[in-house]
């Protein structure tokens, strides 16, 4: 085992070593052949010391090397470099930021290389330690002012006639217009590195480049418009990994996590979905509708997956209401249409799928007015799914919420202006409905959950049973019919019979549907389904609907 007095005496050493080359070097006064044969041996030095100050002692050192020397030899140096963005100790970091904000203001070949360099300053806009974050903006507002001066005449009509966006996050300081411009003029080389990174095997990679993607599109602004199918590709791969689709009761509390911003083991998997969410965000804030939405509904047409789902409903929450407005309708049609809300019962789907009627809901309020039906559709197809039990609560919120921006009076009202059009919707084609049909379970959730709003739909509701209950039709499909039927039967007055009008139909229901189910036929599910049968007219006999003489 190592002594610690001696790993302590090796540090200082090191570290005075180090800080006297640094010294020397600073004199420029060494030929370039010895500098770089020091750089090589410094890059030596930090990879074989564990000791933080020795780690400090090298970057410095290296800083010194490529700015009072050759820019040729940065290269060589900064992948080393960013990878100390990663280390533990604030104070390696903290040299990291000193190190890139002086090449950025004074190296004079920084020119040719900001792509390289900016990203590098940036992610210290992101740091764990805020002291670390300080520093990193006061570098950052330098080389912008800096960047500003010296190309005072190409930027001179964007200084005079100064506009800020119509739109911007709340909360948050637009950058400078030195910053802007930086940024903006690089993008195209930073970003294919950088969404690279965002799918990296390594998680710390990972919520790295997240961290640095929101801070540069913060920067880019309506210039992200070019690089959209690149940012979405990316997005859709980062939303996609596993791990990112953990913890998305989190998702609901961006801004509360924005400010964590930490990289803790148990906080990582949480993360890196949020942080990527919150750069969909700005796509939505920044990006006009026109593209952003045509470009992602494309997608999902083509072939609907969870990742299409969260960065819709992310774009969604942060666009402006009124930008949102004019694509409500095209939007939720296709999130309503049969090969979009029905392709699957998988529950991340389902999850994500009721995550977008929430961020239109949320965005768009009382303009839901106008789709309201085709909202109402995909919130009963989701609760339909039996996988998605668990999110019943939050359907019924959701729908609540529809209810109340339309100035309805709760579930009950929001069923009843649309009671017509959705067993309208799910009786199309009950002839050829099989226990499989998603249909089936539509009309179990309409007729269950809409309480005395049923009441006046009772034509539509009995021409399907009348048209599923034969005795040549699917016998499970049979069986959950009854089952329906007998739910039904149990209150009749506050479901089937809330107009008056269940009398008209009583004909029906006794000689077309109960009468032919309650012959005889051999098997266990014939056995059954006469067994639900009975269970009805007992149902319908107690529930004193019927008269003496009937």
């Amino acid at each position: 085992m190592a002594d610690p007095k001696a790993a302590e005496t090796e540090t200082a050493t090191t570290s005075q070593a180090v800080s006297r080359l640094l010294s020397g070097l600073e004199a420029a006064g060494a030929p370039r052949a010895a500098r770089l044969e020091a750089l090589a041996g410094l890059r030596a030095a930090v990879a074989e010391r564990e000791h933080f100050r020795v780690r400090v002692a090298v970057i410095q050192a290296t800083g010194a090397v490529i700015q009072f020397g050759n820019a040729k030899s940065l290269d060589d140096v900064l992948s080393h470099l960013a990878q100390r963005c990663f280390d533990n100790i604030p104070q390696v970091r903290e040299a990291v930021i000193v190190v890139m904000g002086e090449w950025l203001l004074h190296l004079r070949d920084r020119y040719s290389f900001f792509h390289k360099l900016v990203p590098l300053l940036l992610s210290g806009l992101a740091d764990e330690m805020h002291e670390n974050r300080e520093l990193a903006l006061s570098y950052w507002k330098k080389v912008g002012l800096q960047w500003e001066k010296e190309n005072e005449d190409d930027i001179k009509d964007k200084l005079d006639f100064y506009r800020a966006p119509p739109y911007y996050p709340q909360g948050v300081a637009r950058p400078g217009l030195g910053c802007r411009e930086l940024v903006t003029r690089h993008l195209y080389r930073i970003l294919p590195g950088l969404c690279h990174d965002l799918t990296d095997w390594v998680v710390g990679t990972r919520i790295k480049a997240s961290r640095l993607l929101y801070i540069l599109l913060l920067h880019a602004e309506d210039h992200i418009t070019q690089h959209m199918e690149l940012l979405l590709r990316t997005l859709y791969r980062a939303c996609l990994d596993e791990e990112n689709l953990v913890g998305r009761e989190a998702v609901s509390s961006w801004k509360e996590m924005s400010l964590r911003m930490t990289t803790r083991h148990k906080e990582t998997n949480a993360l890196l979905p949020i942080l990527c969410l919150k750069a969909a965000e700005l796509i939505g804030m920044f990006v006009s509708p026109a593209v952003s939405l045509k470009l992602i509904v494309s997608d999902l047409e083509k072939v609907p997956q969870p990742p299409h789902l969260m960065v819709l409903s992310a774009v969604t929450r942060g666009s402006p209401r009124n930008v949102l407005q004019p694509h409500l309708g095209h939007l939720t049609d296709t999130l309503s249409h049969p090969h979009v809300s029905q392709c699957t019962a998988e529950v991340s789907y389902l999850e994500q799928l009721l995550g977008c009627v929430e961020a239109l809901l949320e965005t768009c309020q009382e303009d839901c007015k106008e789709v309201s039906l085709q909202l109402m559709k995909i919130l009963v197809t989701v609760m339909a799914i039996p996988t998605v039990g668990h999110l019943h609560e939050q359907i019924e919120e959701a729908m609540k919420s529809l209810a109340e921006v339309q100035g309805l009076v709760g579930l009950l009202g929001l069923y009843r202006q649309h009671i017509s059009e959705l067993m309208q919707w799910v009786s199309s084609a009950p002839d050829t409905w099989t226990c499989y049909s998603s249909e089936l379970l539509q009309l179990d959730v309409i007729a269950t959950h809409s309480g005395p709003a049923i009441g006046e739909a009772l034509q539509e509701l009995f021409l399907i049973l009348k048209t599923c209950l034969q005795t040549s039709k699917d016998p499970l499909m049979r069986l959950k019919l009854f089952s329906t039927l007998s739910q039904l039967l149990q209150e009749p007055n506050k479901s089937i019979n809330s107009e008056g009008q269940f009398c008209n139909y009583l004909e029906i229901v006794i000689k077309d549907i109960l009468a032919p189910n309650l012959q005889w036929q051999g098997g266990r599910t014939a056995a059954a389904i006469r067994t639900t049968a009975v269970s009805c007219l007992w149902a319908l006999i107690d529930s004193e609907l019927l008269s003496p003489e009937e």
